[in-house]
């Protein structure tokens, strides 16, 4: 199988994906982000990310709030490298945040990162107190016809809710 120059320079800058000795960050940190270039980027198609063990702290109480992130995004020119992405969302285990803030601010890094069309990052907090929160923020790209399915799909993400069993 050959390879491009692009596909080896492409390689070449992501430092995380099969490197041993990964280090877990401590603390909130955007900077262990990659992307790497879109193959297919005249396509528009959805890439999904489930993470179901999410954890951030309570910026009052300190104490664990555990959720399932829901990203999804149609890329552009860049996408998101998912070893990158893993550290990333771990890197909120011991930084405290609200909910929505957590949920605002995963979507604000992948756009400053990728540049997507769209992105929509969804929370879906197991409850404490007897309370669950879902917060849902997205992003379409400005003057594009993404920046119109981004309000359509905010104005209308939750119609028809899922039954809730498992809470």
């Amino acid at each position: 199988m050959t390879t491009s120059p692009e596909d080896r320079r492409t390689r070449e800058d992501l430092t995380l994906l099969g490197a041993n000795g990964t280090k877990y960050p401590s603390s909130y940190d955007p900077s262990v982000l990659e992307r790497f270039s879109n193959k297919h980027p005249g396509n528009d198609y959805w890439v999904k990310f489930n993470c179901p063990e999410f954890t951030s702290l309570c910026p009052i109480t300190g104490q664990p709030d555990f959720a399932t992130i829901y990203i999804s995004y149609v890329p552009d020119e860049y996408l998101v490298e998912s070893k990158s992405l893993k550290l990333y969302l771990f890197s909120f285990r011991n930084y405290g945040e609200f909910h929505e803030d957590c949920v605002n601010r995963v979507m604000k890094d992948l756009v400053a990162l990728m540049d997507p069309k769209y992105i929509e990052v969804w929370g879906k907090f197991l409850p404490r107190g007897g309370l669950s929160i879902d917060p849902y923020a997205n992003y379409g790209k400005p003057g594009t016809r993404w920046e119109d399915v981004a309000w359509t799909r905010l104005a209308n993400h939750d119609l028809y809710p899922e039954r809730v069993d498992n809470r």
